[in-house]
């Protein structure tokens, strides 16, 4: 047994804050109660368990804090000390205390295991008593969800498949997925992606909000509200699964109080500040689910954060996690943008150099280090990270189903939000890591046996079957990539 300096500390961090006195204490107070608390490890890097509930990297070439997971090797984590007193902590990595409160749910994409049947018909019964809703009450107007819908789609249908999209960590489907089949008579074209995996966008707060205000500023309150009160419902039968649940109680939070005062969101239906308002309704320890809406800096960070923790069983490998997710993001940066080696760090000589240039500011220094060169230098030893003749190395084959979930979905959650900061188009055929990690699970999703597969469907899914190109017993191994 050998002491670990980040489990202790971090426990050390969660019971202090986790006393009910922390909030009463003054600013200064708490900065030096953390940092009391940071460490140094054995290279001289320093780190401090901090707000979210997440540990920080002090970065020695910019003097910035970085959201950055720990190391994982145990010599470093045995080798971590108490930091000498005299670091300065900036007031935001000061915990507020709500903070600490905040369910992240699962990082798992919806390959693998499926959502859950009670939940898919739990939607399959808010789909049955909205679709028929008239469409001159409900309609979907100037939204983005009209280039997703056929023109005599009520926007209640939309409502529940925008509540969806939003709530999900990474809409990275199964292309079985029965949630998705039930949308497949209301779709006005095929969904991105292949038999195998539904690489779906990034879901929009703007476009609920935007069904929602429209019928407020129309006049007709009632159809406002019902769309609200559907979002809501939606939310609610979604955070059962906890790949949805973080962002689902935040929906929850932002519409269900219009539901007892209708009145809230008045004073800024005029002028265009609904999804402000919304915002604002959001509680301190559920703020994070939103940290997407209004600061893609930082959910990048965080999105970067959860795939080094899904890397974490590559440690027991003799590799380093955080070396490993740099490389896998310069691997989708390369396959996205393209590398013009060896030239592609030249000042705008690429886009993949844009890129990267405006992705170094969120990333601590060790990490910028190891992204450069996995990009730089085909021959580093990085780069044997990289998937190969679309599937991953053998040495960073997860060893279970689970395991690949959650890297499957960090990975597309980061890629989702790396193209979000830097004004990159998400390609629609997945990026090369997660196309890589699919392999590892095509023959482990909870799909139908065949004899349940052939049972009649009922409803919502008997006009859904145009959606694939293929039924279950015509599908053929994955071929390579």
């Amino acid at each position: 047994m050998y002491w670990d300096g980040f489990t202790a500390m971090e426990r050390d961090v969660r019971a202090v804050v986790g006393d009910p006195r922390w909030t009463l204490l003054p600013p200064l107070t708490r900065a030096h109660t953390l940092a009391q608390r940071a460490l140094v490890t054995p290279d001289g890097a320093q780190w401090l368990f901090g707000a979210h509930a997440r540990w920080y990297r002090l970065d020695r070439v910019d003097g910035r804090w970085h959201l950055s997971a720990p190391p994982l090797h145990a010599a470093i984590r045995s080798g971590a000390r108490p930091q000498p007193p005299g670091v300065a902590i900036p007031p935001a990595l000061i915990p507020s205390g709500p903070d600490f409160a905040y369910d992240r749910g699962s990082s798992q994409a919806f390959v693998g295991p499926d959502v859950p049947h009670e939940i898919t018909e739990r939607l399959r019964a808010l789909l049955l008593a909205h679709r028929g809703l008239r469409r001159e009450d409900f309609p979907l107007g100037g939204s983005v969800y009209r280039e997703i819908f056929a023109r005599d789609v009520a926007s209640t249908v939309a409502a529940v498949w925008g509540t969806v999209m939003w709530c999900a960590y990474a809409p990275a489907f199964d292309g079985n997925e029965v949630m998705l089949s039930m949308f497949g008579e209301f779709l006005a074209r095929p969904l991105p992606g292949d038999d195998w995996v539904r690489w779906l966008p990034m879901g929009s707060l703007d476009a609920l909000v935007t069904l929602y205000a429209e019928r407020m500023r129309s006049g007709a309150q009632e159809a406002g509200l019902r769309l609200a009160g559907l979002m809501a419902e939606t939310a609610t039968v979604l955070r059962a699964d906890p790949r949805f649940r973080p962002r689902a109680d935040a929906l929850i939070a932002m519409t269900e109080p219009l539901l007892g005062s209708p009145w809230l969101d008045q004073h800024a239906i005029p002028g265009g500040g609904v999804r402000q308002a919304w915002l604002a309704r959001c509680p301190p320890h559920l703020a994070p689910a939103t940290l997407v809406e209004w600061a893609p800096g930082e959910h990048f960070r965080h999105t970067l954060y959860d795939l080094v923790e899904a890397l974490a069983y590559t440690a027991s490998r003799g590799m380093d996690p955080r070396a490993v997710a740099a490389a896998l993001l310069a691997a989708d940066v390369a396959g996205v943008c393209g590398v013009t080696e060896p030239a592609w760090a030249a000042p705008g000589s690429s886009h993949t150099a844009q890129v990267v240039t405006e992705l170094y500011p969120w990333m601590d220094d060790e990490l910028r280090q190891a992204l450069y060169l996995a990009l730089a230098d085909p021959a580093h030893p990085l780069r044997g990270c990289w998937p190969a003749g679309g599937a991953l190395p053998p040495g960073l084959v997860p060893p279970d189903r689970g395991t690949a979930a959650a890297l499957l979905g960090s990975a597309y959650a980061t890629g989702l939000a790396w193209c979000a900061l830097t004004g990159t188009p998400a390609p629609a055929e997945g990026f090369p890591v997660c196309s890589a990690v699919v392999t590892c699970l095509i023959h482990q999703r909870d799909d139908p046996r065949p004899q349940q597969a052939a049972q009649p469907r009922r409803d919502l899914e008997e006009s859904g079957g145009w959606l694939f190109e293929t039924s279950n017993s015509d599908i053929s191994p994955l071929p390579p990539l």
